[in-house]
């Protein structure tokens, strides 16, 4: 018996999801509920060939600029389209070209019946979004792959499309979203899936993603059956491992939106069951040298006796502590938002001589001496020219 995985993920993925958009089959769907007034203007086509586990676009708002991952069908994508509205767009990415195409000619019909065109389907893989597979098919057409040497100048060619026309460009949406996707990647291209999420999202960004999670680590014989990888079972994540590769990206304010709560399936003793998360990509901390001044006092309303973020800071209940501009901001936002009392606020920006200069400290408030100075992780200085954090 072999300990290593040796299935061929992405071909059996690629052809059951082949089938799956010509077919409908059952065996792919996790029963979800979705608000029945955007599923009007989507063809039924669409409908019945939608694979999910749950709903992430009941969390996107009026003008997000909102991702797709593993779009299929498009249903997410149009109802994402209806919420966003006129002044938001939708992009969806997909790799498997009988879904795009699915996608693309249910384009217009959609557009038809909500009076607008916001959403566009482009081909990629979702671990690696800098590359756009249309425009890589161009140069493979002119010059197919017949020799090593072709091969690598194809390679060049990806890595040059990667730099100068990204598929989705750094910092570019509001919101990603997938469901039932993520789990269908390959074990070792889930570094780079999540670093990408991160990636393409703006700061204050958020991630919404429904997939199939696992209370138990899945073997391998599970993990080399094609029909169980290709179905969003031994693919899955198990669960607290599925919040910690948010943390591991970068991302913090982790929530747990909604979790099934009966087992959708169970194989060989272990459950399996849809999970939603929401991740926020926050502003880096950059208060590592701050040296106290123009700090703004917070305190922790409750209900628990203290809480930590993701940094480390630790705010206990009713206790008055000091922080600097770039942390009260973050706690101003949300997931954050309404948990803290601000008292003694200061301007977002220092007045007069650098903020930043050690040299040149403003003078504190007469509370100063019973402030808790919260220890911070190291990171660079990222005050701006103006001395501004």
């Amino acid at each position: 018996m072999t300990d290593l995985v040796t299935l061929n993920v992405s071909a059996a993925v690629r052809d059951r999801y082949s089938e799956a958009s010509k077919t409908q089959e059952a065996a792919l769907c996790c029963p979800v509920s979705y608000d029945p007034r955007f599923l009007g203007a989507i063809p039924r086509e669409v409908l019945e060939r939608d694979y999910g586990c749950g709903d992430p676009s009941k969390y996107v708002r009026p003008g997000d600029a909102v991702l797709d991952l593993g779009s299929g069908g498009g249903k997410i994508c149009f109802i994402a389209a209806q919420v966003v509205g006129p002044t938001g767009r939708v992009i969806g990415i997909d790799c498997n070209e009988d879904m795009l195409a699915l996608a693309r000619r249910s384009q217009p019909e959609v557009a038809r019946h909500i009076g607008f065109e916001n959403v566009s389907f482009r081909k990629g893989q979702i671990q690696d979004l800098k590359l756009d597979l249309e425009q890589l098919e161009v140069t493979l057409s002119m010059e197919p792959i017949g020799s090593s040497s072709a091969w690598l100048r194809a390679h060049e060619r990806a890595d040059e499309l990667r730099r100068t026309s990204p598929l989705v460009a750094d910092e570019s949406v509001d919101v990603v979203v997938s469901n039932c996707v993520l789990n269908l990647v390959r074990s070792e291209d889930r570094r780079q899936l999540f670093s990408e999420i991160h990636r393409v999202l703006k700061v204050g960004g958020r991630a919404v993603i429904s997939d199939i999670v696992s209370n138990a680590d899945i073997p391998v014989t599970l993990q080399n059956d094609s029909t169980l990888w290709s179905g969003c079972l031994s693919g899955a994540f198990r669960e607290d491992g599925f919040l910690a590769a948010f943390e591991a990206a970068g991302f913090g304010g982790l929530e747990i939106l909604e979790r099934q709560s009966e087992p959708w399936q169970i194989v060989a003793g272990i459950e399996f069951r849809s999970l939603t998360v929401r991740a926020h990509k926050l502003a880096p901390n950059c208060c590592a040298d701050w040296d106290g001044s123009n700090a703004t006092d917070v305190v922790y309303r409750g209900p628990w006796k203290s809480v930590q973020n993701d940094d480390g800071q630790s705010f206990s209940r009713g206790q008055r502590v000091a922080v600097c501009q770039q942390v009260s901001d973050t706690l101003r936002r949300e997931p954050y938002a309404g948990q803290m009392l601000f008292i003694n606020e200061v301007s977002s920006c220092c007045e007069g001589t650098s903020c930043c200069d050690p040299a040149s400290k403003n003078d504190m408030s007469p509370r100063a001496d019973s402030w808790t100075m919260l220890p911070l992780a190291t990171a660079s200085n990222c005050c701006g020219p103006t001395g501004c954090c």
